[in-house]
């Protein structure tokens, strides 16, 4: 089972022994989530992760999806925990979490969301 947090930890460059940034980077994820369930991808109740035991099949199941989502949530978290400093990387990142929040709404009209 794989941890939600140390998969975003691990994609933001941070090892998971280090602990220093987790509230930051939970109060993040959790954020990514709310949106998510606005989207209409995963559970209809608001999931929410508090430490480092949380799985993504806790949140998903076996949900086609989880890739998708795992990116989204690390685009999320990097824009706010870590922004880039150059105007173009940042535009074209808020770029792929748009384009990632359309698909990921398209995958929950059409049924498509865990």
């Amino acid at each position: 089972m794989t941890s939600i947090l140390d998969t975003i930890k691990k994609m933001l460059g941070i090892e998971s022994a280090d602990t220093a940034f987790d509230t930051d980077i939970v109060v993040n994820i959790n954020a990514a989530f709310m949106v998510l369930n606005q989207l209409g991808v995963g559970p209809s109740t608001i999931f929410a992760i508090t430490d480092k035991t949380q799985t993504w099949s806790s949140f998903f199941g076996t949900g086609e999806v989880v890739e998708a989502v795992k990116t989204y949530i690390y685009f999320k978290v990097r824009l706010a925990f870590d922004p880039p400093t150059i105007s173009s990387v940042l535009e074209a990142l808020n770029r792929q979490i748009a384009e990632y929040e359309w698909r990921l709404n398209v995958n929950a009209e059409k049924g498509i969301s865990e």
